[in-house]
């Protein structure tokens, strides 16, 4: 295996950290690509993330402005652009963990579409959801106590060990075939020199832990691999009583490739912008000032003020 150097981990040296905006916001709204930028560049945005519900209608007119130089895009996320014949974008239309190998093979194939995409527009990194485990969602059932008051309630804590014991049950087998579908697309990877990024998510069936990304990680040891850090979905993991953000993104730093950054109204109303919610966004100002993208991520019926404030609100307190 070649030795791991994920590189950009040096603090930025720009005088401004940039914001990149996700075109998952105003994908939905456009018939036109030059518009989507253009609707983007108009708040003041001059890098962008291509989101998985980006159409191949929409494909050429973004292309366009990224070739003159109009808007910059470094990163892509799984699967992008949404595939032939799939009704709508979504980031789990193919599951690099699923037990079915077909499905499998079809999440490595287009998945592989979606690198080859990334690095035809130059962009350096693909973000995925890895997959999730083959079970009862009770990631939902602790929601509705913690919303209701009851969170760390002897029923919460009797609900949240039920999930924790059943997905230790069940995950070694969805691992192992996630191990086999990052085989698969490590030869694409390392040619085409894009990095494949996986993503937090917020729930506990969600594939990998961040005990499980880790231990995968240091296993590939490879430069074409690495972690994208999602600041609502770690929130929500924390405020449901699973993990310590900090202590977590610090332990995955040397794999940092990239952030998404949204707020969260507690337990689990996320895509908020800053500071529509209650993360103090302050002590992110260390991974923020780090040579990687930060990606703003609002819903898509986000008013465009809230994302200019947003804009604003993290320039200054990152930059000062």
């Amino acid at each position: 295996m070649q030795s791991r150097t994920i590189g950009h981990m040096q603090e930025d040296s720009r005088s401004q950290i940039e914001l990149a905006l996700s075109t998952r916001w105003n994908a939905s709204r456009h018939s036109s690509g030059e518009a989507l930028v253009e609707e983007i560049l108009s708040l003041g945005f001059s890098r962008i993330e291509l989101g998985y519900d980006l159409r191949i209608d929409l494909v050429p007119g973004v292309e366009k402005m990224i070739s003159s130089g109009a808007v910059r895009a470094d990163s892509v996320h799984n699967f992008c652009p949404v595939p032939v014949g799939a009704p709508q974008g979504h980031p789990e239309l193919f599951d690099l963990a699923s037990l079915n190998p077909r499905e499998r093979l079809s999440a490595v194939e287009h998945t592989r579409r979606t690198i080859n995409f990334a690095a035809h527009i130059g962009a350096h990194t693909v973000v995925v959801h890895a997959g999730n485990v083959r079970m009862q969602r009770l990631t939902e059932k602790l929601i509705a106590l913690s919303a209701a008051g009851r969170l760390f309630s002897k029923t919460y804590e009797k609900t949240k060990l039920r999930l924790q014991v059943r997905r230790e049950k069940a995950a070694a087998r969805h691992i192992a075939g996630l191990y086999e579908s990052i085989e698969q697309l490590l030869p694409v990877l390392e040619e085409t020199g894009v990095r494949l990024a996986i993503e937090n998510l917020p729930t506990w069936e969600a594939i990998p832990t961040e005990v499980e990304l880790e231990d995968l990680l240091k296993h590939f040891n490879s430069p074409s691999l690495g972690y994208w850090h999602d600041i609502g979905h770690a929130q929500v993991r924390q405020n449901l009583g699973f993990i310590n953000q900090f202590r977590w993104l610090e332990r995955l730093r040397p794999y940092l490739c990239g952030l998404h950054v949204h707020d969260v109204r507690p337990p689990a109303m996320d895509h908020l912008m800053p500071p529509r919610g209650n993360i103090d966004f302050a002590p992110f100002k260390t991974f923020a000032s780090l040579d990687i993208p930060r990606v703003l991520e609002p819903a898509p019926a986000t008013p465009g003020t809230d994302i200019s404030n947003a804009r604003a609100f993290l320039e200054r307190i990152w930059q000062s």
